[in-house]
C-alpha cells in the first residue's frame, strides 16, 4: 500500500510550506491525481485522513482532481485521451507510440490560514 508513504510525502511538503509561510493550519489541499499512476485514490485519502489527526491538516479539505491518460498516434500524430493504457487512436485505430499523460501525482495548491 504505497498510499501511506505518499500520504506521509504529501503531509511533510504541506506542513514544510505552511512553516515557511507561518501558518497556523491548513484549509485545503488539492492534488492531481493521473488515472495511470497506480494510486487508490480512495486509500490515498484514508491514509492522509489517518496522518493528518491533530496536525496542521487535521482540519483541511482535500481536493483530488483526476487526471486522464493522453496518448500519441505515431500514424496521424492525433493527441488523445485514454481510459486504458491499451486504447487506441479514434482517427486511425494505431496503437499510441507515446502516453503523454496519466502518470501525474502532485500536490498543486495550498490554502492556508496564517491568523
Amino acid at each position: 500500500m504505497h498510499e501511506f508513504s505518499l500520504a506521509g510525502e504529501v503531509k511533510r511538503l504541506a506542513e514544510a510550506e505552511a512553516d515557511k509561510n507561518k501558518a497556523v493550519s491548513i484549509n485545503e489541499i488539492t492534488i492531481e491525481v493521473g488515472d495511470f499512476s497506480g494510486v487508490q485514490v480512495e486509500a490515498f485519502r484514508s491514509a492522509l485522513e489517518i496522518l493528518s489527526e491533530k496536525s496542521l491538516l487535521s482540519k483541511a479539505s482535500l481536493n483530488i482532481i483526476r487526471k486522464k491518460g493522453r496518448g500519441i498516434c505515431p500514424g496521424c500524430k492525433k493527441e488523445f485521451e485514454m481510459e486504458q493504457r491499451i486504447d487506441t487512436c479514434p482517427v486511425c485505430g494505431a496503437f499510441p507510440s507515446e502516453i503523454s499523460g496519466g502518470y501525474e501525482f502532485r500536490v498543486v495548491s495550498l490554502l492556508v490560514d496564517t491568523d
